[in-house]
């Protein structure tokens, strides 16, 4: 009981970590850095700071077998194809659009493990995602304000395809017994392969020597607060919970980007907006509750 409390308690503080994307993003922004620029910052601060901990705390998690490089990279993969897709969903649709896509997640991820992973698909599990997405909805203004787009919806879904693989791939890494320090620090060396392929380094350079002290603080907040933590977090979580239940405890995310969005950039709470955070804190408090973690 007290490892599952522990595991629960990663994985919310994971998604709380997740939500100040929004903070560092509105911060880099106005000095000109694309998405697919911040998403390679995240990647490669996250693969180094990884590989120094790993280091320093045991050269021995350097060393994995085959199928345990295979199933970082797949997570790597995921985490790539998550952030990018849902940044070019944003573009193409809205922010409130976008992060709803992503967190179709939780159903997609819920559905592969009752399905293949054998876990029970409880009535509770059922009551939390309806909550939790309908909580979403609310928290990020689609309802009251939806704006159309179907490249951008189905580039959306796609990214919640891509965030489900990664929860799913994760989750069978921890059953194989992989040590999670291992899978994260091979997951975010494929991350910050693949997204370094996909910037123009040349032109964040260039950007970065607009202010060298504030925009390196900033690189180097970033890879950590939103990957380094998160998805180490993340992971360690998804070792004692199933697959389902983390993956909707994950979702607090957009939560915490909406009051990280009031208290630092000063933006309006509407009563819609407060009605979705109690269905998400709802769906986080009956999960706690769940007996059931098979």
């Amino acid at each position: 009981i007290h490892m599952k409390k522990n595991a629960f308690f990663c994985v919310v503080l994971a998604g709380v970590f997740f939500g100040t994307s929004c903070i560092f993003v509105n911060l880099l922004s106005p000095y000109g850095f694309s998405p697919l620029q911040m998403i390679a910052m995240r990647g490669t601060v996250a693969a180094v700071v990884t590989a120094i901990a790993v280091f320093f705390y045991n050269k021995k998690l350097y060393q994995t077998d085959l199928k345990g490089i295979l199933l970082a990279v797949s997570c790597g993969i995921g985490i790539y194809f998550t952030s990018s897709l849902y940044y070019i969903s944003m573009d193409k649709t809205s922010v409130s659009t976008a992060v709803v896509l992503m967190y179709t997640a939780p159903i997609i991820v819920m559905f592969y493990s009752v399905i293949f992973l054998k876990e029970k698909f409880t009535k509770i599990k059922a009551i939390s995602v309806i909550s939790v997405i309908l909580g979403c909805c609310l928290v990020s203004g689609v309802i009251g304000g939806f704006k159309f787009n179907t490249a951008g919806l189905i580039i959306g879904l796609l990214s919640g395809v891509a965030y489900a693989f990664y929860n799913i791939m994760t989750k069978i890494a921890m059953k194989y017994n992989y040590n999670p320090l291992t899978i994260t620090l091979y997951c975010f060396i494929t991350m910050c392969i693949l997204a370094l392929i996909c910037a123009d380094v040349p032109n964040m350079a260039k950007l970065t020597l607009q202010n060298p002290p504030a925009i390196i603080l900033l690189i180097i907040g970033i890879g950590i607060f939103t990957s380094v933590l998160p998805y180490f977090l993340q992971t360690l979580g998804l070792k004692e919970l199933p697959a389902g239940v983390a993956s909707s405890l994950g979702i607090i995310e957009p939560m915490s980007a909406t009051v990280f969005s009031v208290v630092f950039f000063n933006e309006n709470l509407s009563v819609l907006n407060v009605c979705g955070i109690i269905l998400i804190l709802f769906a986080v408090f009956i999960l706690s509750k769940t007996k059931e973690n098979d």
